[in-house]
């Protein structure tokens, strides 16, 4: 077990009000008067989740769609966003793309804090995402059932290719999927009431299908030349574990119509000793899925 699961482990016992999910969600999901708010935070740092030399508006950017992604998996409209900055002498730069990224979601800027920079410290960014629940029962990582089809809303490794684009110094289209990820927000309230469960894809497809069987006490059986890919073909089994594409991963029974368009990849079937089936051979979590903190 990686050092971040041992610590989330422990915090559980923390969490004990409802609204937490027991940390098994992405997001937080708080009745709250007539209401259900979904919460979210993430916390992206230089060297870790983006180049330290990109372009500040960049950078905001994805802080903010990789945020609304999370209240994307959950049907949930955006309310606001509190913003966590560490000053670095970029700021003009950063406005310009946060400007940019809220206008885009339609999230107002509601708070947050600033901080000082340390001499050759990383930057450490963090922004937490308030949202509205548009249907409820929320959808969570746990409601995928036996004979559930699991679809995902677009290409996979896409991500990838655009960050090896930018390292080779290209700041256009081909790094567009790294740079500015698309949180797919009106999708996933259009999904809310037809899945069983969902997410978004931010750690590879295999790692968060694993999550999402897990979660579900069920095994997911994945046809892989059946996900679509934005990667050369040789390089399948590289796209299906890497992350940072966002789109959004979910179960529906097979006699549901879909209100919007998505790519069947499995199905859902009972619990064996591996969360994943991978075109018929066993995956477990331990195994390299995708994307995992040490």
């Amino acid at each position: 077990m990686s050092a971040e699961l041992d610590f989330i482990a422990a915090l559980r016992a923390l969490a004990g009000d409802p609204a937490a999910r027991g940390l098994r969600d992405d997001c937080a999901v708080l009745p709250f008067g007539g209401q259900t708010l979904v919460l979210t935070h993430d916390t992206i740092v230089a060297g870790v989740h983006f180049l330290p030399d990109m372009d500040p508006a960049d950078i905001a950017w994805r802080l903010v769609a990789t945020n609304i992604s999370d209240l994307a998996a959950k049907g949930a409209a955006p309310v606001g966003v509190l913003l966590a900055y560490q000053l670095n002498g970029a700021e003009a730069r950063f406005l310009e793309g946060l400007r940019a990224a809220l206008a885009e979601y339609g999230a107002p800027l509601l708070g947050g804090d600033t901080v000082g920079m340390p001499d050759g410290a990383a930057q450490t960014l963090g922004l937490t995402a308030i949202g509205r629940a548009t249907h409820t029962p929320v959808p969570g990582r746990d409601g995928a059932a036996l004979g559930d089809i699991l679809y995902i809303t677009g290409p996979v490794g896409g991500a990838m290719i655009g960050l090896e684009a930018l390292r080779g110094g290209d700041n256009g289209a081909a790094s567009a999927a790294y740079r500015r990820p698309q949180a797919q927000l009106a999708a996933g309230i259009a999904l809310a009431p037809h899945v069983g469960a969902m997410m978004d894809v931010s750690d590879g497809v295999l790692l968060d299908a694993a999550r999402m069987a897990t979660a579900s006490r069920v095994t997911i059986a994945i046809d892989s030349a059946a996900v679509p890919i934005a990667a050369p073909e040789p390089r399948r089994a590289e796209a299906l574990r890497w992350g940072d594409d966002y789109h959004l991963l979910f179960t529906a029974a097979p006699d549901v119509v879909l209100p919007v368009h998505a790519h069947a990849i499995g199905r859902v079937i009972a619990a064996g000793k591996a969360p994943i089936l991978l075109d018929g051979a066993p995956l477990s979590l331990g195994d390299d899925l995708g994307f995992a903190h040490g």
